[in-house]
Protein backbone atom coordinates (compact mmCIF):
# COMPACT_ATOMS: atom_id res chain seq x y z
CA UNK A 1 0.00 0.00 0.00
CA UNK A 2 1.38 2.99 -1.52
CA UNK A 3 0.83 6.37 -1.65
CA UNK A 4 2.44 9.62 -3.61
CA UNK A 5 0.95 12.84 -2.77
CA UNK A 6 2.69 15.45 -5.11
CA UNK A 7 2.73 19.00 -5.77
CA UNK A 8 1.15 20.14 -3.16
CA UNK A 9 2.52 22.80 -0.11
CA UNK A 10 3.09 21.05 3.04
CA UNK A 11 1.99 22.98 6.45
CA UNK A 12 3.11 21.77 9.56
CA UNK A 13 2.51 23.72 12.85
CA UNK A 14 6.14 25.35 12.31
CA UNK A 15 6.20 25.86 8.56
CA UNK A 16 5.12 25.92 5.20
CA UNK A 17 7.14 24.51 2.12
CA UNK A 18 6.79 22.86 -0.95
CA UNK A 19 7.54 18.91 -1.37
CA UNK A 20 5.87 15.64 -2.30
CA UNK A 21 4.61 13.25 0.34
CA UNK A 22 5.44 9.43 -0.05
CA UNK A 23 3.21 6.62 2.16
CA UNK A 24 4.24 3.35 2.36
CA UNK A 25 2.17 1.15 5.09
CA UNK A 26 0.78 2.85 7.49
CA UNK A 27 3.65 5.70 7.43
CA UNK A 28 5.22 8.81 5.68
CA UNK A 29 8.29 7.48 4.35
CA UNK A 30 9.64 10.59 2.53
CA UNK A 31 9.20 13.87 2.14
CA UNK A 32 11.19 16.01 -0.18
CA UNK A 33 10.93 17.32 -3.75
CA UNK A 34 10.56 15.81 -7.21
CA UNK A 35 9.84 12.23 -5.40
CA UNK A 36 9.93 9.27 -7.52
CA UNK A 37 6.23 7.27 -7.99
CA UNK A 38 6.85 3.42 -6.60
CA UNK A 39 5.66 0.67 -9.73
CA UNK A 40 1.32 0.55 -8.42
CA UNK A 41 1.50 3.72 -6.07
CA UNK A 42 -1.93 5.53 -5.92
CA UNK A 43 -0.89 9.10 -6.68
CA UNK A 44 -2.62 12.16 -5.40
CA UNK A 45 -2.53 15.39 -7.39
CA UNK A 46 -1.87 18.34 -4.89
CA UNK A 47 -1.25 20.92 -6.84
CA UNK A 48 -2.56 24.25 -5.89
CA UNK A 49 -3.44 22.79 -2.35
CA UNK A 50 -2.14 22.59 1.24
CA UNK A 51 -0.86 18.86 2.28
CA UNK A 52 -1.44 19.19 6.26
CA UNK A 53 -1.49 16.95 9.43
CA UNK A 54 -4.76 14.81 9.54
CA UNK A 55 -6.64 16.57 12.80
CA UNK A 56 -7.00 15.54 16.11
CA UNK A 57 -10.10 16.03 17.67
CA UNK A 58 -9.46 15.70 21.79
CA UNK A 59 -13.35 15.57 22.50
CA UNK A 60 -15.95 13.36 20.72
CA UNK A 61 -19.06 11.03 22.24
CA UNK A 62 -19.34 8.25 19.90
CA UNK A 63 -21.93 5.76 20.94
CA UNK A 64 -22.48 7.22 24.22
CA UNK A 65 -25.30 6.13 26.79
CA UNK A 66 -26.45 9.45 27.90
CA UNK A 67 -29.50 11.16 29.72
CA UNK A 68 -31.85 8.06 28.85
CA UNK A 69 -30.69 7.70 25.48
CA UNK A 70 -27.62 6.28 23.37
CA UNK A 71 -26.04 9.22 20.86
CA UNK A 72 -27.30 8.64 16.96
CA UNK A 73 -23.38 8.14 15.65
CA UNK A 74 -21.69 4.82 16.99
CA UNK A 75 -17.82 4.26 16.47
CA UNK A 76 -18.32 3.72 12.79
CA UNK A 77 -20.19 6.25 11.70
CA UNK A 78 -18.95 8.80 13.86
CA UNK A 79 -14.98 8.29 12.91
CA UNK A 80 -15.77 7.65 9.05
CA UNK A 81 -17.88 11.46 9.32
CA UNK A 82 -14.46 12.96 11.11
CA UNK A 83 -12.45 11.08 8.37
CA UNK A 84 -14.80 13.05 5.09
CA UNK A 85 -13.75 16.28 6.97
CA UNK A 86 -10.13 15.49 7.51
CA UNK A 87 -10.41 14.23 11.07
CA UNK A 88 -8.12 11.19 11.33
CA UNK A 89 -8.04 10.65 14.74
CA UNK A 90 -10.40 11.22 18.10
CA UNK A 91 -9.68 11.26 21.80
CA UNK A 92 -13.33 10.00 22.68
CA UNK A 93 -14.57 9.23 26.80
CA UNK A 94 -15.03 6.25 28.82
CA UNK A 95 -17.55 7.41 31.32
CA UNK A 96 -17.83 5.03 34.05
CA UNK A 97 -20.58 5.01 36.25
CA UNK A 98 -20.95 5.93 39.90
CA UNK A 99 -19.09 2.84 41.76
CA UNK A 100 -18.72 1.28 38.52
CA UNK A 101 -14.94 -0.50 37.86
CA UNK A 102 -13.11 1.78 35.38
CA UNK A 103 -11.52 -1.22 34.16
CA UNK A 104 -14.47 -3.07 33.38
CA UNK A 105 -15.99 0.80 31.91
CA UNK A 106 -12.98 1.15 29.89
CA UNK A 107 -13.20 -2.76 28.46
CA UNK A 108 -16.55 -1.71 27.10
CA UNK A 109 -15.64 1.16 24.93
CA UNK A 110 -12.90 -0.59 23.93
CA UNK A 111 -15.24 -3.27 22.80
CA UNK A 112 -17.89 -0.58 20.82
CA UNK A 113 -14.49 1.25 19.19
CA UNK A 114 -13.26 -1.68 17.32
CA UNK A 115 -15.41 -0.83 14.44
CA UNK A 116 -13.84 2.54 14.66
CA UNK A 117 -12.99 3.62 10.72
CA UNK A 118 -9.92 6.02 11.84
CA UNK A 119 -8.01 5.87 14.99
CA UNK A 120 -8.96 6.19 18.45
CA UNK A 121 -7.67 6.84 21.84
CA UNK A 122 -9.84 8.00 25.23
CA UNK A 123 -9.88 9.86 28.33
CA UNK A 124 -11.26 7.88 31.36
CA UNK A 125 -13.42 9.82 33.43
CA UNK A 126 -13.39 9.07 37.66
CA UNK A 127 -16.68 10.16 38.91
CA UNK A 128 -16.35 8.68 41.89
CA UNK A 129 -13.41 7.82 44.64
CA UNK A 130 -12.24 4.85 46.66
CA UNK A 131 -8.79 2.58 46.57
CA UNK A 132 -9.75 0.98 44.03
CA UNK A 133 -9.96 3.92 41.36
CA UNK A 134 -6.75 5.14 42.84
CA UNK A 135 -5.36 1.34 41.72
CA UNK A 136 -7.40 1.15 38.49
CA UNK A 137 -6.04 4.46 37.57
CA UNK A 138 -2.27 3.18 37.85
CA UNK A 139 -3.24 -0.22 35.52
CA UNK A 140 -5.03 2.43 33.15
CA UNK A 141 -1.95 4.41 32.91
CA UNK A 142 0.46 1.37 32.59
CA UNK A 143 -0.78 -1.27 30.90
CA UNK A 144 -3.66 0.27 28.62
CA UNK A 145 -1.82 3.74 27.40
CA UNK A 146 -4.28 5.91 29.11
CA UNK A 147 -2.85 9.41 30.25
CA UNK A 148 -6.00 11.28 30.66
CA UNK A 149 -8.69 11.30 33.06
CA UNK A 150 -12.07 13.32 32.78
CA UNK A 151 -13.86 15.30 35.69
CA UNK A 152 -17.15 16.65 35.34
CA UNK A 153 -17.74 18.87 37.56
CA UNK A 154 -21.34 19.44 36.76
CA UNK A 155 -24.28 16.91 36.14
CA UNK A 156 -25.24 16.98 39.97
CA UNK A 157 -26.94 13.53 41.11
CA UNK A 158 -25.39 11.33 38.15
CA UNK A 159 -21.63 12.12 37.00
CA UNK A 160 -20.29 15.25 38.98
CA UNK A 161 -16.98 14.89 41.23
CA UNK A 162 -16.83 16.83 44.23
CA UNK A 163 -13.95 18.26 44.96
CA UNK A 164 -12.64 15.36 47.09
CA UNK A 165 -12.88 13.31 43.89
CA UNK A 166 -10.79 16.51 42.27
CA UNK A 167 -8.19 16.70 44.81
CA UNK A 168 -7.10 12.65 45.05
CA UNK A 169 -7.97 12.39 41.43
CA UNK A 170 -5.78 15.28 40.86
CA UNK A 171 -2.58 13.90 43.24
CA UNK A 172 -3.18 10.53 41.55
CA UNK A 173 -2.45 11.61 37.82
CA UNK A 174 0.42 13.70 38.62
CA UNK A 175 1.92 10.68 40.09
CA UNK A 176 1.06 8.53 37.15
CA UNK A 177 2.01 11.29 34.70
CA UNK A 178 -0.84 11.62 33.67
CA UNK A 179 -2.79 14.91 33.15
CA UNK A 180 -6.21 16.20 34.63
CA UNK A 181 -9.41 17.45 32.38
CA UNK A 182 -12.27 19.13 33.52
CA UNK A 183 -15.73 20.04 32.55
CA UNK A 184 -15.59 23.17 34.20
CA UNK A 185 -19.55 24.14 35.35
CA UNK A 186 -20.38 24.31 38.89
CA UNK A 187 -22.69 21.82 39.20
CA UNK A 188 -24.39 22.76 42.45
CA UNK A 189 -25.16 26.23 40.89
CA UNK A 190 -26.59 24.54 38.02
CA UNK A 191 -29.10 22.39 39.61
CA UNK A 192 -30.49 25.72 41.83
CA UNK A 193 -30.62 27.42 38.86
CA UNK A 194 -32.97 24.60 37.05
CA UNK A 195 -35.23 24.48 39.57
CA UNK A 196 -36.11 27.77 39.67
CA UNK A 197 -36.52 28.26 36.37
CA UNK A 198 -38.56 25.38 35.94
CA UNK A 199 -40.64 26.98 39.54
CA UNK A 200 -41.30 30.18 36.99
CA UNK A 201 -42.89 27.77 34.28
CA UNK A 202 -39.90 28.69 32.07
CA UNK A 203 -39.63 25.22 30.81
CA UNK A 204 -38.41 25.28 27.17
CA UNK A 205 -34.90 25.36 25.54
CA UNK A 206 -34.68 29.40 25.98
CA UNK A 207 -34.17 28.16 29.95
CA UNK A 208 -30.56 26.38 29.27
CA UNK A 209 -28.33 28.77 28.75
CA UNK A 210 -30.23 31.00 31.86
CA UNK A 211 -29.16 27.85 33.98
CA UNK A 212 -25.56 27.80 33.04
CA UNK A 213 -24.42 31.68 32.51
CA UNK A 214 -21.04 32.24 32.38
CA UNK A 215 -20.33 32.92 36.01
CA UNK A 216 -21.20 29.26 36.86
CA UNK A 217 -18.41 27.63 33.94
CA UNK A 218 -15.86 30.64 35.63
CA UNK A 219 -16.20 29.56 38.93
CA UNK A 220 -15.40 26.14 38.48
CA UNK A 221 -12.83 26.83 36.02
CA UNK A 222 -11.48 29.03 38.46
CA UNK A 223 -11.91 26.34 41.20
CA UNK A 224 -10.24 23.37 39.20
CA UNK A 225 -7.26 25.80 38.09
CA UNK A 226 -6.73 26.41 42.22
CA UNK A 227 -6.62 22.71 43.41
CA UNK A 228 -4.42 21.92 40.23
CA UNK A 229 -2.05 24.68 41.08
CA UNK A 230 -1.76 23.66 45.01
CA UNK A 231 -0.99 19.86 44.11
CA UNK A 232 1.50 20.84 41.19
CA UNK A 233 -0.36 19.19 38.28
CA UNK A 234 -1.37 20.68 34.56
CA UNK A 235 -5.04 20.58 34.15
CA UNK A 236 -6.46 20.99 30.77
CA UNK A 237 -10.26 22.68 30.34
CA UNK A 238 -12.70 21.53 28.37
CA UNK A 239 -14.77 23.50 26.05
CA UNK A 240 -13.90 27.02 27.08
CA UNK A 241 -16.76 28.93 26.26
CA UNK A 242 -16.63 32.49 27.81
CA UNK A 243 -14.50 35.22 28.62
CA UNK A 244 -14.73 34.55 31.73
CA UNK A 245 -13.11 30.72 31.80
CA UNK A 246 -10.46 32.03 29.53
CA UNK A 247 -9.30 34.92 31.78
CA UNK A 248 -9.14 32.03 34.44
CA UNK A 249 -6.96 30.55 32.39
CA UNK A 250 -4.55 33.36 31.02
CA UNK A 251 -4.04 34.82 34.57
CA UNK A 252 -2.61 31.27 35.60
CA UNK A 253 -0.37 30.69 32.26
CA UNK A 254 0.86 34.34 32.99
CA UNK A 255 2.17 33.45 36.54
CA UNK A 256 3.70 30.17 35.19
CA UNK A 257 1.14 27.61 35.32
CA UNK A 258 0.45 24.50 32.67
CA UNK A 259 -2.92 25.29 32.01
CA UNK A 260 -4.81 24.12 28.74
CA UNK A 261 -7.69 25.29 26.88
CA UNK A 262 -9.87 23.90 24.56
CA UNK A 263 -12.48 25.44 22.53
CA UNK A 264 -15.29 23.81 20.52
CA UNK A 265 -16.16 25.07 16.66
CA UNK A 266 -19.53 25.61 17.29
CA UNK A 267 -18.92 28.10 20.49
CA UNK A 268 -16.37 30.06 18.13
CA UNK A 269 -19.60 30.59 15.58
CA UNK A 270 -22.69 30.20 17.08
CA UNK A 271 -24.48 33.01 19.12
CA UNK A 272 -27.15 31.89 21.68
CA UNK A 273 -29.83 33.41 19.79
CA UNK A 274 -30.62 29.94 18.61
CA UNK A 275 -31.99 29.04 22.00
CA UNK A 276 -34.44 31.65 21.10
CA UNK A 277 -35.46 30.07 17.51
CA UNK A 278 -39.62 30.02 16.78
CA UNK A 279 -39.00 26.23 15.80
CA UNK A 280 -38.57 24.33 18.96
CA UNK A 281 -36.83 21.39 17.46
CA UNK A 282 -34.31 24.41 16.32
CA UNK A 283 -33.53 25.30 19.66
CA UNK A 284 -33.97 22.20 21.24
CA UNK A 285 -31.15 20.73 18.81
CA UNK A 286 -28.73 23.58 19.71
CA UNK A 287 -28.90 22.40 24.21
CA UNK A 288 -25.24 21.22 24.74
CA UNK A 289 -23.72 22.17 27.95
CA UNK A 290 -21.66 24.40 27.71
CA UNK A 291 -24.38 26.52 26.00
CA UNK A 292 -23.85 28.73 23.23
CA UNK A 293 -22.92 32.43 24.35
CA UNK A 294 -23.17 35.87 23.00
CA UNK A 295 -20.95 37.16 20.01
CA UNK A 296 -18.69 39.12 22.81
CA UNK A 297 -17.57 35.36 24.04
CA UNK A 298 -16.97 34.14 20.80
CA UNK A 299 -14.51 37.02 20.18
CA UNK A 300 -13.03 36.60 22.98
CA UNK A 301 -12.44 32.90 22.23
CA UNK A 302 -10.42 34.11 19.21
CA UNK A 303 -8.39 36.08 21.13
CA UNK A 304 -7.64 33.22 23.32
CA UNK A 305 -6.96 31.22 19.89
CA UNK A 306 -4.19 33.64 18.53
CA UNK A 307 -2.77 34.28 21.57
CA UNK A 308 -1.85 30.67 22.91
CA UNK A 309 -3.83 30.69 25.99
CA UNK A 310 -6.61 28.11 23.90
CA UNK A 311 -4.21 25.56 22.24
CA UNK A 312 -6.63 22.60 20.86
CA UNK A 313 -9.97 22.81 18.68
CA UNK A 314 -12.81 19.85 19.32
CA UNK A 315 -16.61 19.43 18.72
CA UNK A 316 -17.90 17.44 21.55
CA UNK A 317 -19.70 15.42 18.83
CA UNK A 318 -22.69 13.88 20.64
CA UNK A 319 -25.61 13.73 17.89
CA UNK A 320 -29.34 13.22 19.08
CA UNK A 321 -32.11 13.38 16.49
CA UNK A 322 -34.73 15.23 17.27
CA UNK A 323 -37.16 12.63 18.59
CA UNK A 324 -34.27 12.12 20.89
CA UNK A 325 -34.42 15.71 21.59
CA UNK A 326 -38.01 16.01 22.14
CA UNK A 327 -37.49 13.85 25.49
CA UNK A 328 -37.16 17.25 26.94
CA UNK A 329 -40.03 19.13 24.67
CA UNK A 330 -41.79 20.16 28.47
CA UNK A 331 -38.95 20.27 30.74
CA UNK A 332 -35.31 21.58 29.50
CA UNK A 333 -33.37 19.78 32.21
CA UNK A 334 -34.54 16.24 30.19
CA UNK A 335 -32.94 17.41 26.78
CA UNK A 336 -30.14 15.08 25.51
CA UNK A 337 -26.92 17.42 25.67
CA UNK A 338 -25.18 17.20 22.57
CA UNK A 339 -24.61 18.61 18.87
CA UNK A 340 -22.68 17.21 16.51
CA UNK A 341 -19.13 18.63 14.24
CA UNK A 342 -16.70 16.08 13.81
CA UNK A 343 -16.98 16.52 9.95
CA UNK A 344 -17.66 20.13 9.88
CA UNK A 345 -15.05 20.88 12.73
CA UNK A 346 -12.03 21.53 10.27
CA UNK A 347 -13.67 23.55 7.84
CA UNK A 348 -15.69 25.64 10.07
CA UNK A 349 -12.54 27.13 11.98
CA UNK A 350 -10.67 27.59 8.27
CA UNK A 351 -13.35 29.19 7.00
CA UNK A 352 -13.96 31.86 10.54
CA UNK A 353 -9.78 31.46 11.05
CA UNK A 354 -7.85 31.28 8.37
CA UNK A 355 -10.08 33.61 5.80
CA UNK A 356 -10.77 36.41 8.11
CA UNK A 357 -6.66 36.88 9.06
CA UNK A 358 -7.15 35.44 12.74
CA UNK A 359 -5.11 32.02 11.98
CA UNK A 360 -2.40 31.77 9.56
CA UNK A 361 -2.38 28.20 7.94
CA UNK A 362 0.53 26.64 10.07
CA UNK A 363 -1.57 28.26 13.48
CA UNK A 364 -4.67 26.36 11.60
CA UNK A 365 -2.71 23.45 11.89
CA UNK A 366 -1.35 23.58 15.36
CA UNK A 367 -4.90 24.37 17.06
CA UNK A 368 -6.62 21.21 14.89
CA UNK A 369 -3.83 18.98 15.20
CA UNK A 370 -0.33 19.29 16.27
CA UNK A 371 -1.06 21.10 20.21
CA UNK A 372 -3.85 17.54 21.00
CA UNK A 373 -1.12 15.15 19.76
CA UNK A 374 2.01 17.58 22.07
CA UNK A 375 -0.58 17.93 25.28
CA UNK A 376 -1.26 14.00 24.94
CA UNK A 377 1.51 12.41 24.24
CA UNK A 378 1.04 11.10 20.93
CA UNK A 379 3.72 13.19 18.89
CA UNK A 380 5.36 13.17 16.89
CA UNK A 381 3.57 10.17 15.78
CA UNK A 382 0.50 11.98 15.11
CA UNK A 383 0.05 15.85 14.29
CA UNK A 384 3.08 16.36 11.56
CA UNK A 385 3.98 16.07 7.99
CA UNK A 386 7.38 14.18 8.65
CA UNK A 387 9.08 10.94 7.98
CA UNK A 388 8.51 8.11 10.76
CA UNK A 389 5.08 9.61 11.31
CA UNK A 390 1.53 8.11 10.79
CA UNK A 391 0.36 9.01 7.40
CA UNK A 392 -2.82 10.95 8.96
CA UNK A 393 -3.09 13.29 6.10
CA UNK A 394 -5.06 15.61 4.53
CA UNK A 395 -5.37 17.40 1.41
CA UNK A 396 -6.55 20.36 1.49
CA UNK A 397 -8.37 23.01 -1.24
CA UNK A 398 -8.17 26.36 -0.13
CA UNK A 399 -10.40 27.69 -2.50
CA UNK A 400 -12.93 24.66 -2.74
CA UNK A 401 -16.17 25.62 -1.22
CA UNK A 402 -19.21 23.93 -0.11
CA UNK A 403 -22.11 24.10 1.75
CA UNK A 404 -22.99 22.74 5.23
CA UNK A 405 -25.98 20.30 4.86
CA UNK A 406 -27.99 17.84 6.96
CA UNK A 407 -28.67 16.73 3.85
CA UNK A 408 -24.87 15.86 3.00
CA UNK A 409 -23.80 15.23 5.48
CA UNK A 410 -21.95 11.84 6.59
CA UNK A 411 -22.96 11.96 10.26
CA UNK A 412 -26.32 10.67 11.83
CA UNK A 413 -29.03 12.28 13.89
CA UNK A 414 -30.74 14.45 11.47
CA UNK A 415 -29.72 17.85 12.68
CA UNK A 416 -26.60 19.64 12.31
CA UNK A 417 -25.58 23.15 13.71
CA UNK A 418 -23.41 24.50 11.13
CA UNK A 419 -26.93 23.78 8.86
CA UNK A 420 -26.38 26.36 5.61
CA UNK A 421 -23.08 27.52 6.52
CA UNK A 422 -21.21 28.08 3.60
CA UNK A 423 -17.35 27.74 4.03
CA UNK A 424 -14.49 28.23 1.82
CA UNK A 425 -11.61 25.98 2.38
CA UNK A 426 -12.59 21.88 2.43
CA UNK A 427 -10.49 18.79 2.39
CA UNK A 428 -10.60 17.18 -1.04
CA UNK A 429 -8.40 13.59 -0.16
CA UNK A 430 -8.09 12.24 3.23
CA UNK A 431 -5.25 9.76 3.93
CA UNK A 432 -5.70 7.30 7.13
CA UNK A 433 -2.94 4.76 8.21
CA UNK A 434 -1.44 5.66 4.75
CA UNK A 435 -5.15 4.75 2.87
CA UNK A 436 -7.06 6.83 0.43
CA UNK A 437 -10.42 6.74 2.45
CA UNK A 438 -11.71 10.10 1.33
CA UNK A 439 -11.94 11.63 -2.56
CA UNK A 440 -13.26 14.36 -3.68
CA UNK A 441 -16.81 13.52 -1.85
CA UNK A 442 -16.38 9.95 -2.35
CA UNK A 443 -16.38 8.29 1.38
CA UNK A 444 -14.39 5.14 1.05
CA UNK A 445 -14.19 4.33 5.40
CA UNK A 446 -13.32 0.66 6.44
CA UNK A 447 -15.73 -0.55 9.68
CA UNK A 448 -12.62 -1.45 11.66
CA UNK A 449 -10.10 0.06 10.07
CA UNK A 450 -9.33 2.66 12.93
CA UNK A 451 -6.39 1.83 15.22
CA UNK A 452 -6.35 1.80 19.32
CA UNK A 453 -3.81 4.49 20.20
CA UNK A 454 -1.98 3.95 23.07
CA UNK A 455 -0.86 7.29 24.63
CA UNK A 456 2.78 6.51 26.99
CA UNK A 457 2.44 8.87 30.39
CA UNK A 458 4.64 11.79 30.91
CA UNK A 459 7.27 11.34 33.48
CA UNK A 460 6.08 9.85 36.37
CA UNK A 461 6.94 10.82 40.12
CA UNK A 462 5.84 7.58 41.84
CA UNK A 463 5.66 4.19 40.12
Amino acid sequence: MTTLIRGGTVVNADRAFRADVLCVGDKIAAVGENLEAPAGATIVDAGGQYVMPGGIDPHTHMQLPFMGTVTADDFFTGTAAGLAGGTTTIIDFVIPDPKQSLLEAFHTWRGWAEKSAGDYTFHVAVTWWDKSVHDEMGVLVREHGVNSFKHFMAYKNAIMADDETLVKSFRRSLELGAIPTVHAENGELVYQLQQELLAKGIRGAEAHPLSRPPEVEAEAANRAIAIANVLGTPVYIVHVSCAESLEAITRARAKGQRVYGEALAGHLVIDDSVYRHPDPDFARGHVMSPPFRSRHHQQALWQGLQGGNLHTTATDHCTFCAEQKAAGKDDFTKIPNGCGGVEERMAVIWDAGVNSGLLTPSEFVRVTSTNAAQIFNMYPRKGLIAAGADADIVVWDPNGSRTISTQTQFAKGGFNVFDGRTVRGIPTHTVAAGKLVFARGELRAERGAGRYVERPAFTATVA
